[in-house]
């Protein structure tokens, strides 16, 4: 039977992908820059011609949601079974601004297919990723006989990501009523590589701080005053020499309570990725490993929190010399954050620590910039493993398992719905995302596809069973 399923959704995939591929390069053509206030009319335009799309994909409830910014698409499919698992899809439908004098070989909003690749902005980050899930759903209705999918299925593409997501949180406690659901799946997220399929099952958060210290009132004489009255540069200097420990841990007192620790299996699984640190040392332009001791480079990036200084300044920074002790002294800061940690508990120790570490005659400010916080997955959650059977079928191989060392709207969803979060991408490092001449692979763009057409089948299953 499953053989049967598989073959009649790739026939259904191969009869109708030079219509998917040519429908998704008309949505390409809309230059959706969030950041360029100029392309606004473009960014409304691109979630109205999804709109239009998801309406013949076959949702029956399609609605374009304002914002304070752009707009969101919502769709929503309801299954016939009035107790089957609600699953809701995110993605986004803005890019990254675009020109063809930024380096790209072809004009960056129309597509262009070579050597099994579709050129243009947004093919992979992200509007390749979110469409793939309209012939995915099509391909699961036609091979299974079904007239509505075998999940109560909703989709949620906002239209800020790449502008920060500012509105965003917000906007999915005002309609959380809607959008809720028994598992979140994000299509935002990328593989290891083409030869090494992966399901990403976590992403760390984010707290921002940017610390000032304030000593005189003005720039002052360092011959008539240094020496004699306390220098904020020098206190900062000193201040960020105590974040770290010897071993590269954070020193902050409390820091790490709470961290979820990486299991024994997780570790094995990372162990076994081929990863190269030379070649992933040149892709940093970095000149050696470094971190916190005890633990291997992709665990350090994916698993462990950190610290690190952005920037920092203060006193003269011109040509030549300036003898002065000068007034003012300021750092940026921000901590990766993993599960089981909270940004807010975070803002209050960096707080603290501060405050008993500045000396006697230095003022201090800290501002708080915001936070994202983490989200993981646990590797024997049940919607996990349908997700890693999915896109086990459609790659014909097994699937290995990784996390994202960065931060991203995914945890709000988890935070405010209360639902699993699970990343099912398909683009590859080599595509360019925010780079010029962006890509996606045809082939791996269809194994998504073909990931989707099985998925909503076994994650009924799986979801009504964890129940």
């Amino acid at each position: 039977m499953s053989e049967t399923l598989d073959s009649a959704v790739r026939t259904y995939i191969e009869q109708h992908s030079a219509s998917f591929l040519e429908e998704l390069s008309q949505w390409l053509r809309i230059p959706s820059v969030s950041a360029q206030p100029e392309h606004a009319e473009d960014v409304r335009r691109s979630a109205e011609w999804l709109a239009g799309a998801l309406k013949d994909t076959g949702f029956p409830v399609v609605e374009v949601w304002d914002t304070p910014g752009a707009p969101a698409v919502f769709a929503e499919w309801p299954a016939e079974e009035p107790d089957a698992p609600v699953v809701l899809v995110y993605g986004h439908h803005d890019v990254q601004p675009a020109a063809r004098e930024d380096g790209w070989d072809t004009e960056p909003f129309e597509p262009v297919v070579k050597d099994g690749r579709m050129y243009a902005r947004g093919a992979a980050d992200d509007k390749g990723q979110v469409f793939f899930h309209t012939l995915g759903v099509r391909a699961h209705l036609a091979a299974t006989g079904r007239t509505a999918p075998a999940v109560h299925l909703k989709l949620l593409v906002e239209g800020e990501e790449e502008s920060g997501s500012p509105h965003f949180r917000a906007l999915v406690e005002e309609r959380a009523d809607r959008l809720a659901a028994d598992a979140v799946i994000v299509s935002d997220t990328g593989m290891w590589s083409e030869d090494t399929p992966t399901v990403c099952t976590g992403m760390r958060g984010l707290a921002e701080f940017e610390v000032r210290l304030f000593g005189p009132d003005q720039d002052i004489h360092s011959g008539s005053f240094g020496g004699a009255v306390p220098n904020p540069a020098t206190a900062l200097a000193r201040l960020i020499a105590a974040l770290h420990d010897a071993d590269g841990r954070v020193a902050i007192p409390g820091f790490y309570d709470g961290v979820v620790e990486l299991t024994e299996r997780e570790r094995a699984l990372f162990a076994e990725l081929p990863f190269d640190e030379e070649r992933w040392l040149r892709t940093a332009k970095s000149h050696a490993a470094s971190g916190e001791a005890g633990y291997t480079t992709l665990e350090r990036i994916w698993a462990r929190p950190t610290a690190e200084v952005n920037g920092i300044g203060g006193g003269y920074q011109g040509a030549g010399g300036k003898t002065i002790v000068p007034s003012s002294a300021m750092a940026k800061l921000t901590f990766r954050l993993v599960a089981g940690q909270d940004a807010g508990r975070i803002e209050g120790l960096v707080r603290a620590w501060v405050a008993e570490r500045v000396p006697a005659g230095i003022r201090h400010e800290i501002h708080f910039g915001g936070a994202t916080r983490p989200c993981l997955t646990p590797l024997d959650h049940p919607a996990l493993q349908s997700l890693a059977r999915a896109m086990g079928r459609a790659f014909d191989r097994p699937i290995r398992f990784t996390r994202e060392g960065g931060s991203g709207p995914a945890a709000d969803l988890q935070e405010v719905l209360g639902a699993p979060v699970l990343f099912l991408g398909i683009s590859v490092p080599s595509d360019g995302w925010h780079a010029p001449n962006e890509k996606v692979e045809l082939d791996l763009l269809l194994k998504g596809v073909e990931t989707t057409a099985y998925l909503w089948g076994d994650l009924a299953e799986s979801l009504r069973h964890a129940r």
